[in-house]
């Protein structure tokens, strides 16, 4: 994932304290039901489309965007799957992140899925049945864009 230009202006000052920072991942299907995905360039897996919101970019616009700028794909969200603070992530260069993920079921609506930008290696769409290698992150977001159940947060620690 490409580091935004505010995130690298925050880091100016912050220095590699942990940051928060909202994240949205996409879980998007097309008419098949299939899920797009893409083999990310820093990891080379097999992963969910995501990013980083821009400042005051609401959380949906951004899974469009991301969605877009990534694969050529056009999306419109359906819902909210998924509410989860995500353990802090310590990158190479010393930099802590500490992300709040919102993912969304979205559903394909125009574009032919291909490499749309450098944050990618392949790009393709994969029957539910026949996923490449996913980490545990995807299978859980895919499994419950699959489900009709209500959004999923982790209720431990509310009152």
């Amino acid at each position: 994932m490409a580091t935004p230009d505010f995130i690298r202006d925050l880091r100016v000052s912050a220095g590699h304290q942990l940051l928060w920072l909202p994240g949205v991942t996409a879980v998007v299907f097309d008419d098949e039901g299939r899920v797009l995905l893409n083999r990310r360039a820093d990891n080379r897996r097999w992963s969910l489309i995501g990013g980083i919101p821009e400042p005051g970019e609401q959380p949906a616009a951004c899974a469009v965007r991301e969605v877009e700028e990534e694969t050529a794909v056009r999306c419109v969200v359906e819902r909210v799957v998924l509410v989860q603070a995500l353990n802090p992530v310590t990158y190479d260069n010393g930099d802590v992140c500490q992300y709040m993920d919102i993912t969304f079921r979205c559903r394909a609506v125009g574009g032919d899925a291909r490499v749309n930008d450098d944050e990618s290696l392949d790009v393709g769409w994969f029957a539910v049945d026949a996923l490449p290698d996913l980490k545990e992150f995807g299978q859980t977001r895919v499994k419950q864009a699959l489900s009709d159940a209500p959004t999923w947060f982790d209720p431990t620690g509310c009152i």
